[in-house]
């Protein structure tokens, strides 16, 4: 069985995202979560890093998708990860632990699979409060 949770930390979080939309339509509101990495901006969205040094807490929302295998191809497409997107993807999709009030769980995290170097960390680990700061 595919698990069925996706942790979410950036536009997905946005109401105005027709992308969110879909997400709100089709899974359940989990628990909010934190996940060890990085944050940056890449304009009209963040993306995210593990497994380097000077990591943080980046926060975000942990849904229970509804039909994972349908949901998580449709959100496949609109993270550029698979087989049939721009090589090298723009994100991977990978199952990490995040850490939540109750303990942590394995979810499904879009991570950033391209250069970092002339982009701005989000030190805080929040997109949305970024936005609103911007």
């Amino acid at each position: 069985m595919i698990n069925d949770l996706l942790f979410v930390y950036g536009s997905l979080l946005s109401a105005d995202n027709e992308f969110a939309n879909y997400l709100s339509n089709n899974a359940t509101f989990y628990s909010h979560g934190k996940l060890k990495g990085k944050l940056y901006d890449m304009g009209e969205y963040p993306g995210a890093i593990v497994g380097d040094d000077d990591v943080y807490d980046i926060s975000g929302s942990i849904y229970k998708l509804n039909n994972p295998k349908q949901a998580l191809k449709v959100l496949d497409d609109y993270e550029g990860f698979g087989n049939d997107q721009e090589q090298p993807n723009l994100f991977i999709r990978e199952l990490l632990p995040v850490s939540t009030s109750h303990g942590a769980i394995n979810c499904w995290v879009y991570l950033y699979n391209r250069a970092i170097s002339d982009l701005v960390e989000i030190k805080s680990g929040e997109y949305i409060k970024y936005l609103r700061s911007r």
